[in-house]
């Protein structure tokens, strides 16, 4: 009576290439940016030169509101790129941390139980000295 629904299964060579696109570059060492805020967590993988190998952030896998805040989506982005990093055959990396939010530190200890090595933490948080002058006060 109806129309028949085709489904089309996905080229197993497209799904391969995907896959493949990050781990064609092979690096051993590399720089991981983690910028931690109350609302967000961004982690960046880079090489040595600090060009950007791949990156992923907690509202890229479907975390939203204020969930994208808490430790256990920064975890699973770490553990996202931490797979990502196996791939390209990464061994150790240099860890730069930015910003105060609470996903800083589960980040960090993903990447170490994963196997990969860290070599150093620097933690890069913007700290304000004094700031701006403020405005003056509104007269009426």
């Amino acid at each position: 009576m109806g129309k028949t629904r085709i489904v089309k299964k996905e080229d197993s060579a497209e799904a391969r290439k995907a896959a493949n696109a990050a781990s064609k570059k092979r690096v051993d060492v590399g720089i991981l940016n983690i910028q931690s805020t109350f609302n967000n967590t961004k982690i960046v993988l880079a090489d040595p030169k600090g060009n950007t190998l791949t990156w992923s952030s907690s509202g890229s896998l479907g975390f939203k509101g204020a969930k994208k805040g808490t430790p256990f989506a920064a975890a699973k982005i770490a553990e996202v790129l931490a797979d990502k990093a196996i791939a390209m055959g990464m061994k150790e990396v240099s860890v730069v941390v930015k910003g105060v939010g609470s996903g800083r530190e589960s980040a960090i200890r993903t990447f170490i139980s994963k196997g990969i090595t860290i070599s150093a933490i620097k933690d890069a948080t913007p700290v304000p000295h004094n700031g701006c002058k403020p405005k003056k006060p509104r007269r009426v």
